[in-house]
């Protein structure tokens, strides 16, 4: 299709006198080339109840080609999930014969059919792409995932951010108006043109008037995390909140009305309300302990993390696949659904830290730090985080000049 516009030189748009024309066009013939060994690339998008025996008739692949494609491709995952809306990337020839396949189906991962010396083979591969560094701030108004929207940056950003901080802030009880925060981090494109968002590499943190800061460091052996300017690791052997975004709904206290008991009690726990559904991570490592139904907790999980301590998760939806008793817990994992079973009035965690089988307070228990990094690191890591935390000052400076303006 072909459209032209002229313009009148010096005339008022109104005066313009315009007519609507409407013509059928003929197609031309189906293009034949002569070149045999031309190549023609297509796109085809996926549509719902889609098989790549389908999407390959559409594309005219020929017979042959069609059945050696199935049965190479036939113990592959990425067919088997294939996504409606998705775009499949196929190279062909006049003749159908079918010479590269390429199909990005999520998670960072591509299938790749490629015919090599007359016959086809087959690549599940992560996607290539090229990061970049980016920065961003943002201010806190309501909540961390508001202010991460409102500053432009990915919702990714804000889980990352809560995972840094999360064991010197308590992002349910000690957020503020006005806290403020920056980031230095990677992104890129992959092959097939979608956004990848990477790791942050610095961030900093107001919090009442503290600043928090954190650079990335990777070791030899390829293990990485978090840590201070200084070297001091960030990482505690417990997380402050088992729960990324909710909110207190009641603390730890000696007394308390329980609204379905109909009597004051003592409440030995903190109490996070959130949707049906939302995940609860394990504060820290341990061993699952119990798992299944207790009186008024409802679904419990129980994880054993020392001789001393041990934490205890309430009124779950479901519990996490594969959670069974002695099973083995990082720090972070998924182990269950906030829920309402039990003697609960609505959706939310009932969360407890034991010392030595009795409750205690989480927000009045001193943890010990981790381990800073060795001096065999000391000179690499100051080395690698200079320009990261240069950075982050630049940030800083521009986040105080745009403050006070």
């Amino acid at each position: 299709m072909v459209t032209a516009f002229g313009i009148v030189p010096d005339a008022s748009l109104q005066e313009v006198s315009t007519q609507r024309i409407v013509r059928s066009l003929p197609l031309p013939e189906k293009f034949a080339s002569s070149d045999p060994d031309m190549t023609f690339w297509h796109q085809e998008s996926i549509r719902r109840g889609d098989t790549i025996a389908a999407i390959l008739a559409r594309l005219e692949v020929n017979q042959a080609d069609r059945i050696s494609f199935l049965d190479t491709a036939r113990d592959s995952q990425a067919m088997r999930r294939l996504k409606p809306g998705e775009v499949v990337h196929a190279e062909t020839k006049p003749n159908g014969e079918l010479l590269k396949l390429r199909y990005f189906y999520g998670n960072g991962e591509q299938f790749l059919m490629e015919k090599i010396d007359g016959a086809f083979e087959l690549r599940e591969q992560p996607v290539e792409h090229h990061a970049h560094i980016r920065v961003g701030s943002g201010v806190i108004s309501s909540s961390l995932f508001a202010a991460v929207d409102k500053a432009g940056l990915p919702s990714a950003i804000a889980s990352q951010i809560f995972d840094i901080f999360s064991s010197h802030i308590d992002f349910h009880r000690d957020l503020h108006k006005g806290d403020r925060f920056t980031v230095v981090y990677e992104s890129g494109q992959d092959e097939s043109g979608k956004t990848q968002i990477g790791r942050i590499l610095a961030a900093e943190f107001f919090n009442k008037g503290k600043a928090h800061r954190a650079v990335y460091f990777q070791m030899e052996d390829g293990e990485g995390d978090y840590y201070t300017p200084a070297g001091e690791s960030l990482r505690r052997p417990f997380l402050l909140a088992p729960l990324k975004f909710s909110r207190i709904s009641s603390g730890f206290t000696k007394a308390r009305y329980h609204p379905i008991l109909k009597k004051w009690r003592a409440h030995r726990g903190i109490d996070y309300a959130a949707p049906t559904g939302t995940p609860i991570m394990a504060t820290a490592n341990g061993i699952v302990e119990f798992k299944g139904w207790q009186n008024g907790y409802g679904n419990l999980v129980i994880l054993k993390h020392d001789a001393q301590y041990s934490s205890a998760y309430g009124h779950l939806s479901k519990f996490s696949k594969h959670l069974q008793p002695g099973k083995r817990i990082k720090q972070g994992d998924v182990i269950g659904y906030v829920g309402a079973t039990g003697m609960a009035t609505g959706p939310h965690l009932h969360y407890e830290l034991r010392v030595n089988g009795v409750q205690r307070d989480p927000s009045k228990i001193v943890m010990p730090a981790a381990q800073p990094i060795g001096k065999k690191y000391r000179a690499v890591f100051h080395r690698q985080t200079k320009t990261l935390l240069t950075q982050l000052d630049l940030l800083r400076n521009t986040g105080f000049a745009a403050l006070n303006n």
